[in-house]
């Protein structure tokens, strides 16, 4: 086992760089939020805000999106927040090891085995290749080596394309160097969200030995490229079964009961083939065991799980307890991990 507790100095430097940042007129336009949604007294919301980020390692996002308004002191203690999770990540994730996650073209090698789709890099010489490539497959995402919360990720059909040359040279101008294969969903997804590639994020600590599943979170797009909430997406958190804990939500105030295209009732949701989606965590989290603290994007297939990403810097998926009812999260389960 890991370890106990986390730097002092670490989390003395996380404190000054914050109050460094802070931008007053943001918390405050957080708290009406929370203090309109909840009917509680604006200069208490902000108080409390400030004292939470100060004092117990709570983000100012993460106060809205957990709804810790309403939340007793002993439920707040059970979630997990982002500035937490930020130090797991500095602590249990080798820095010289994270570029083989923030590059894509790196991760695509490194974990090729575990992608299950074709994939190419271009580069100034191989136009022919990407024509062929593309008019093989129909249709293509591109992505620019880094980037975060789906920036960077772009659709294309071969039937739309006009001019290869220009097509070509347009992806190396862009920086979209980095194309794959379009993921196939189980039907179990498509029938959520047809039009795009619908993620679940499986968080997870590998201690040395063993794989430990910290939260599991279900992403929905609506119809773009990405399910991320920059492209209107928003997420559902999943029970160890797999089965979703209730409606979905984002970071923008939305809730769906039912998806807004589909019309299924999010609440009713199973992941299918959970037990094939455990043993593939368990899988692809030994193949960089320096990096300890992942968040892993993967997609059920017809076939069983597809590889998209991994994310050293994991973020966080919570209950939200005005949508679910649930008033406790995540955060004894890392605990009894990871030992902190």
């Amino acid at each position: 086992m890991p370890s106990q507790g986390f730097s002092p100095v670490t989390r003395l430097r996380y404190l000054a760089g914050r109050a460094r940042r802070i931008d007053v007129g943001s918390v405050v336009e957080r708290a009406k939020e929370a203090s309109a949604q909840h009917g509680k007294s604006l200069p208490l919301v902000v108080a409390d805000m400030l004292f939470q980020a100060g004092v117990k390692n709570v983000g100012f996002q993460d106060y809205i999106d957990y709804d810790f308004a309403i939340l007793t002191p002993a439920e707040r203690a059970t979630y997990m927040t982002h500035p937490v999770s930020n130090q797991i990540s500095q602590k249990y994730d080798h820095p010289d090891y994270r570029g083989l996650f923030q590059d894509k073209v790196e991760f695509d090698r490194k974990f090729s085995d575990f992608l299950r789709r074709d994939w190419m890099v271009v580069d100034a010489g191989n136009a022919d290749e990407l024509r062929a490539f593309t008019e093989r497959l129909g249709t293509i995402v591109t992505k620019e080596p880094v980037g975060q919360a789906g920036t960077g990720v772009h659709r294309y059909h071969a039937a739309e394309v006009e001019d290869w040359t220009q097509f070509h040279r347009g992806l190396l101008e862009r920086g979209e160097i980095l194309v794959e294969e379009v993921i196939r969903q189980h039907d179990d997804l498509a029938a959520v969200c047809p039009g795009t590639v619908n993620t679940t994020r499986v968080t997870a600590f590998f201690d040395g030995e063993k794989t430990h599943i910290l939260a599991m979170a279900q992403k929905f797009g609506r119809g773009a490229v990405s399910d991320q909430m920059t492209f209107g997406g928003f997420y559902t958190m999943l029970d160890e079964n797999g089965h979703a804990l209730g409606a979905g939500y984002d970071s923008h105030g939305h809730v769906h009961e039912l998806h807004p295209d589909s019309r299924v009732r999010i609440a009713d949701f199973q992941l299918p083939m959970i037990d094939e989606v455990k043993a593939f965590v368990d899988q692809v989290a030994r193949v960089v065991p320096q990096v300890q603290y992942v968040g892993w994007d993967i997609v059920v297939g017809p076939e069983g799980p597809v590889l998209v990403e991994g994310n050293w810097g994991a973020g966080v998926y919570e209950n939200k307890p005005s949508v679910t009812g649930i008033r406790t999260g995540h955060k004894p389960r890392y605990q009894a991990a990871i030992g902190f």
